[in-house]
């Protein structure tokens, strides 16, 4: 499951319940580990001491992503995201992080609502976790790890937010969820297995 899949698995439940309207200016960003990047830029992370690799890095900067297309189809709205992808200097794991604010939306709806609506939409999705709503137990010192679902093939959704704004952040595995898991859950279902073989 790559990062196209993460963001409109947050967004098309609004959209299909009409609470984001179809011409909504979404945006979105994610945080990865150097392993999504391929056997060069995992090489370079191992292998260099250059001071840049310390700190996050944007990239495809020219808002052209190849994803753009599928997270547009899949989402139900009329474009894509303004898209930010980021590397970070560490091996795997993965966060999108969804902005929306609440005033541009068709229907008057709190992020307590929004948690509540993907928990039911979501409720009979064994590998997709919809995070409660305002709970620090899912937290470390205030910090959302984004290595928490590192080597299962979870999908964590977050809601956070108040009454002007609200967060969705979903968090996964890039290699696990993001790649191989993904590919071994979608074969379990075409040969009509249980899903969860080979992943729990």
């Amino acid at each position: 499951m790559s990062r196209d899949r993460v963001y409109f698995l947050a967004i098309h439940p609004l959209v299909a319940e009409g609470i984001i309207p179809r011409d909504y200016p979404t945006s979105c960003y994610s945080l990865t580990g150097y392993s999504g990047g391929g056997k060069k830029l995992i090489s370079e992370y191992q292998n260099s001491n250059k001071e840049q690799l310390f700190a996050p890095r944007q990239y495809a900067l020219n808002l052209n992503h190849k994803h753009l297309p599928e997270m547009q189809l899949y989402s139900g709205l009329n474009s894509a995201p303004l898209f930010t992808p980021i590397v970070g200097n560490y091996y795997q794991g993965d966060a999108v992080t969804i902005p929306l604010f609440p005033r541009m939306f068709i229907k008057n709806v709190t992020a307590r609502d929004i948690q509540e609506l993907l928990a039911s939409y979501y409720k009979d999705e064994r590998f997709i976790r919809v995070i409660p709503y305002d709970s620090e137990a899912y937290l470390e010192d205030g910090f959302l790890n984004l290595m928490q679902c590192n080597n299962t093939n979870f999908l964590d959704i977050f809601v956070f937010g108040h009454k002007g704004e609200i967060l969705l952040v979903s968090r996964f595995d890039n290699l696990g969820k993001g790649a191989s898991g993904a590919a071994i859950q979608n074969m379990n279902i075409m040969l009509g297995f249980d899903e969860g073989i080979g992943l729990e």
